[in-house]
């Protein structure tokens, strides 16, 4: 098993602060933030020791991997994964757009 480093395109950052900066103001706490981030970080990690871990998608090389409520989709080059979204599951499906995204 080949550990692939982890990068994270500017979109995915931007998907996983607006989650949890969201659940700080709701719940007027940060307990639920850390939490969430710990897990989807614990994710991410098991993502670089195994690509495949992940559900294939329509897309060869990106998969996605359930965290709670969340998808965390990445891309899998040779020697890189590419975290390309953090996707909240209870959305529209239909507004998902990975296409658009992987075209960094």
């Amino acid at each position: 098993m080949v550990k692939h480093k982890i990068e994270w395109s500017v979109e995915a950052r931007l998907d996983l602060l607006n989650i949890l900066e969201y659940y700080i103001q709701r719940n007027e706490t940060s307990t639920y933030s850390r939490k969430l981030y710990t897990k989807i970080n614990k994710s991410v990690k098991l993502i670089s020791k195994n690509s495949k871990l992940g559900t294939k998608t329509d897309i060869d090389s990106v998969r996605a991997l359930v965290t709670d409520n969340y998808q965390i989709i990445y891309e899998i080059f040779e020697k890189q994964i590419l975290i390309i979204m953090i996707w909240d599951c209870r959305r529209n499906p239909e507004d998902k757009v990975i296409d658009k995204r992987r075209k960094q």
